[in-house]
């Protein structure tokens, strides 16, 4: 039987032996090209199906973050704690607070928000300075708007109207 199995090649002929070599080059290409693929689908699958899981849980994700926004809000302070706050900051900046108006403005959530028209005068850095610290100070101010203007070129003094707003949580 071994006798025949090594003349079998010789039997084939011309086709038998292309039929042969491709059928190896088929093998070859399964073993080089097609594994590698179904190693990689699978691995893709795998990816979709843990992203599949955490697309699950977005309301638990916003959730989450809302909280998070609500409980950064939550200060003890008081809108006139933190309009005291400010006027001292004014003061220590070297700014001239003129006069300051506020309003309520209720949102249908939990936030209210607490707009501010600030009307003030002094140099560009004290200005600048004065900002740096109330957004350092008081987190939950946000600016609206900056206006600067001077009277002339040559006055050093600017006068600013600023809009600022005070978000906090309904108590």
């Amino acid at each position: 039987m071994t006798r025949q199995l090594l003349l079998m090649p010789r039997e084939l002929g011309p086709a038998g032996l292309a039929g042969l070599a491709l059928l190896g080059l088929a093998a070859l290409f399964a073993f080089l090209v097609l594994e590698p693929l179904r190693a990689e689908n699978v691995s893709l699958e795998a990816r979709v199906a843990r992203a599949g899981r955490a697309a699950a849980a977005p309301a638990d994700t916003a959730a989450h973050k809302v909280a998070e926004v609500y409980r950064f809000l939550e200060k003890k302070e008081e809108a006139t704690d933190w309009l005291a706050k400010l006027h001292g900051i004014g003061a220590a900046a070297g700014v001239q607070v003129k006069s300051a108006s506020y309003r309520s403005q209720s949102t249908e959530g939990r936030i209210v928000r607490y707009e501010l028209t600030l009307p003030l005068a002094g140099s560009y850095p004290q200005i600048r300075d004065f900002l740096k610290r109330a957004l350092a100070e008081i987190p939950v101010m946000s600016v609206d708007q900056l206006t600067l203007r001077r009277e002339s070129r040559d006055q050093a003094e600017v006068h600013a109207e600023l809009r600022l707003t005070l978000h906090m949580v309904k108590s």
